[in-house]
């Protein structure tokens, strides 16, 4: 806690500059009075326009932290002192393959005086005058005897026309809400009140209110009732997790090119992620019309005839000049000043669809079978493949799998099948259970959609072998389905066959990527948490210090998905093949999510990959049962030293178990993350109670992983392995696989590859599916690694704390060293695959959202 005495350096440094004869009386408190203190202050402004905002219109009040005006119950409060600019610098940002960016910062200086008697400043007040708004980006404030006192502000500034109010920051120090010194205490209750609003009204620009809601906002039955979407969240049959509340009961949309959705003014992306945001749509709605055709408006609405026309349009630099009936439409779906520069970027020839690097290096590896086990276990989307316990598979109404022992043992390289799943070498990616009540409503919609399973044998170099796949249509009752198994072949009618049961089992993993474990397990589950921490948790409360970097920008990016690619009719209803029930498939499986079991160790766990292991000298507590297993690796090293880094953090601000407890501030944010975020799951009796330090590391720690390297896995791989060729990864298909002795099957069999191709979405599918991987993958200029994950040097006043964490970033060096190192080893063979490319996904410094992502820089817009 801090000191209330007053800092006898200040006093003495007054005394000095006086003269010998006045110092015996300088403790008179009437000569006191009239002495004066100079506080020097710099603010760092990132401008948001090409003039900066005049100093004459900002003005600053500094408040002390340590010693008490009688008069207010607060910290005294310095009089108004107004900006100075000082110069501007141009900071450039090229590196890490992101697009060259210019950030202009600009420095305004400020001399505040104040009583001699003032103390140590710990906040300030910040008042804009200007019509315009600008961006704080840190500020410090020098003492009298040249301590510096840093303050990390990351914030929009309104003009006080709108807002009515002056902005509060308080500086760096963290203190438990009973350790905060009375001088601050009043104005930490007041700013922590003003951000919980009272769940009325509608929220404008500029507005810092946090509050919940449902997810009712996105339909849109004007349109029609095509249109109508149910509310997410509130209900047994639509439960779902709470998002930031932005208006009305029935939520207005705002227009969708605008970016124009609102969020609390500390949410919105800083000048230049929006800029990247801006520039990032733009290069994605020129990839999405630059494609290799001769006729666009005759050609997007067919499917492609070969293979080789697909690789034309990946590989080719050429672009089209926009169509007059496409500047048309344009007109119709962005802005005046994006049309220009769509226009320009085309007509000058500088845009080009990129080569994926799967593609660049081996364009045919994904055909390949083993290159298919491959990317279930360390793809773009490792995390849903599980162990096989018990054979046949069955469903949650006890209907068994079609696939026979016979058929499965001829391909065990001589394992007898119980065997083989006793020493844990059966696999299986599992898209069944969840898509079999939706199915017959998905398929009267113009798609051909399957549930599926697919097993995978594990051999003795380490990479999976495919099975077989099964494919699964629902029956006349719940208890009856219609399955369909296929076997891997090198030639002939069963391997084209096997090529169309894989596409169809890539649709699946598709969806259950972006919309399950991108979208419900990364974004949407996260927000509550946000939402409460800057509800209950006061900015100088460590537990909010150590998140706040881990939440950047993922509430603007929410809103935004919200906005435009999950909304009724939106982009992922047009991609995705379950569309207008992809939300409501993600309620059913929001039922099943379960907090405690998203740290890897329980996830590992929980999918069989892994046996708990009771050796004190293992940290993770778990045993993997493969050895070759990249996400899982990496993933247990990068978790154990987060979660050492949590624990020692955590422990030096609570000396027990009691002290939690005692915490009021973290007992409100915890209860009303169950109870208020996710309250549809608040009756459940896996949440952590909240009264031991261990139960707070583990909570923290998991929620740190989801929002960092848990991140970065699954959103960034995209566009390195897949982000470029839907025929290995579809996102639906417009055929089911034919039947022997019908039509279909025998245009099948006349020209298998033809089929395959009309099987895929068409052009304009695709080549959207194309712009929107190529737009959600871009690395912006202000992403968060983990490795610096904390914003400036002085992010936190507290010598102990900094050190601990300058140890954290050294154990996550050593990590990227063994990395490197294991990604040379030649044994280890599902790390490069076919294509030869580096598993890097998890390496600290790669810039593959949000951050304190891994690289979660966010984000990207999913």
């Amino acid at each position: 806690m801090e000191a209330t005495k007053r800092p006898s350096s200040c006093i003495s440094k007054w005394q000095y500059s006086s003269t010998k004869s006045k110092i015996v009386n300088n403790f008179n408190p009437v000569c006191q009075a009239v002495q004066k203190l100079t506080l020097k202050g710099k603010f760092l402004i990132i401008l948001d326009q090409k003039k900066s905002v005049p100093g004459k219109f900002i003005s600053v009040q500094i408040y002390s932290g340590t010693e008490v005006d009688p008069n207010t119950g607060k910290g005294w409060l310095s009089e108004k002192a107004y900006f100075k600019e000082c110069g501007s610098k141009n900071h450039h940002h090229g590196k890490d393959n992101v697009e060259d960016t210019q950030t202009k910062i600009k420095t305004y200086k400020v001399k505040v005086h104040v009583d001699s008697h003032f103390g140590t400043p710990r906040a300030f007040l910040i008042q804009n005058k200007h019509k315009k708004k600008f961006y704080l980006l840190s500020a410090s404030i020098e003492t009298c005897t040249n301590r510096i006192i840093h303050f990390d502000c990351n914030s929009w500034i309104y003009s006080i026309k709108k807002t009515k109010f002056d902005r509060l920051f308080f500086s760096n120090r963290c203190y438990l809400p009973s350790q905060t010194p009375r001088a601050l205490l009043e104005l930490r209750n007041e700013e922590l009140d003003k951000l919980k609003g009272n769940g009325t009204g509608e929220r404008i620009e500029g507005d810092r209110v946090y509050d919940y809601d449902y997810y009712n906002d996105l339909g849109d039955p004007d349109k029609g009732l095509e249109h109508f979407r149910p509310i997410l969240g509130g209900s047994r049959l639509y439960p779902y997790p709470r998002r930031v509340r932005t208006g009305p009961s029935t939520e207005i949309r705002p227009q969708a090119t605008k970016f124009d959705i609102y969020v609390p003014s500390d949410e919105i992306f800083s000048p230049n992620k929006l800029k990247d945001l801006k520039s990032n749509s733009i290069n994605a709605i020129v990839h999405l019309l630059s494609s290799k055709t001769e006729s666009l408006p005759q050609q997007s609405s067919r499917s492609f005839q070969s293979f080789e026309e697909i690789l034309g349009m990946i590989s080719s630099n050429r672009n089209q000049t926009i169509e007059g009936w496409i500047r048309d439409n344009l007109k119709k779906l962005v802005p005046n000043d994006y049309l220009k520069e769509i226009t320009h970027a085309i007509k000058e020839n500088h845009q080009h669809v990129p080569t994926t690097q799967i593609i660049y290096e081996n364009e045919w590896a994904w055909n390949d079978d083993m290159e298919f086990g491959r990317q279930i276990l360390a793809g773009t989307h490792p995390v849903r493949i599980q162990c096989l316990m018990t054979f046949p598979p069955q469903n949650k109404y006890g209907v068994q799998s079609s696939i026979e022992q016979s058929i499965i043992e001829q391909m065990l390289e001589g394992w007898a099948l119980t065997q083989a799943l006793e020493q844990g070498r059966i696999f299986m990616l599992d898209h069944h259970d969840y898509l079999m009540p939706y199915l017959n409503r998905i398929n009267a919609n113009g798609v051909c959609a399957y549930a599926s399973r697919t097993l995978l044998f594990l051999r003795s170099d380490g990479m999976l072998k495919p099975l077989t796949i099964e494919l699964s249509l629902p029956g006349p009752s719940l208890a009856l389905e219609v399955h369909r198994i296929f076997l891997p072949s090198k030639q002939g009618t069963q391997a084209a066959l096997w090529q169309l049961a894989k596409a169809h089992v890539l649709a699946n993993e598709a969806f259950y990527h972006l919309l399950v474990s991108h979208w419900l397990y990364t974004h949407a589950v996260v927000e509550p948490f946000i939402i409460a921490t800057k509800r209950r948790l006061s900015v100088m409360h460590p537990i909010h210090k150590i998140l706040n970097p881990h939440f950047k920008d993922t509430m603007h990016i929410n809103a935004l998905t919200r906005l435009i690619l999950i909304n009724s009719g939106g982009i992922l209803e047009k991609l995705l093949f379950p569309g207008e029930t992809c939300m409501q498939i993600t309620c059913d499986l929001y039922k099943d999510w379960k907090f405690t079991e998203q740290g890897l160790p329980a996830d590992l766990i929980k999918r069989g990959m892994a046996v708990e292991d009771t050796d004190e000298n293992n940290p993770t507590g778990i045993q993997l049962l493969m050895l070759d297993y990249p996400y899982a690796i990496e993933g247990l090293e990068i978790w154990t030293a987060i979660k050492s880094w949590v624990n020692d953090f955590c422990s030096l601000f609570y000396k027990d178990d009691e002290a939690i407890i005692a915490d009021v501030e973290l007992q409100a944010w915890w209860s009303e993350i169950r109870f208020i975020g996710h309250g549809d799951n608040h009756n459940e009796t896996w949440w952590y109670q909240m009264t031991t330090l261990s139960n707070l590391v583990e909570a923290l720690t998991t929620l740190i992983w989801i929002a960092s390297a848990r991140q970065a896995v699954i959103n960034h791989q995209k566009r390195t392995q897949n982000g470029n060729y839907q025929t290995y990864y579809p996102t639906l298909c417009k055929k089911f696989i034919p039947l022997e002795g019908t039509v279909e099957f025998g245009e099948f069999l006349k020209d298998p590859d033809k089929f395959f191709m009309k099987m895929l979405p068409y052009r304009f599918e695709i080549s959207l599916g194309l712009a929107l991987v190529n737009l959600l993958s871009k690395n912006a200029y202000d992403e968060v690694y983990l490795l610096r994950c904390q914003p400036s040097h002085g992010w936190i006043d507290n010598e102990i704390v900094q050190n601990r964490f300058a140890e954290f970033k050294e154990e996550l060096k050593e990590i990227q060293i063994r990395i490197l190192q294991r990604n040379k080893d030649p044994k280890l063979k599902n790390r490069r695959g076919s294509a030869k490319i580096d598993h890097n996904i998890l390496y600290p410094k790669m810039p593959s959202s949000g951050s304190r992502r891994w690289n979660h820089g966010k984000r990207s817009v999913l």
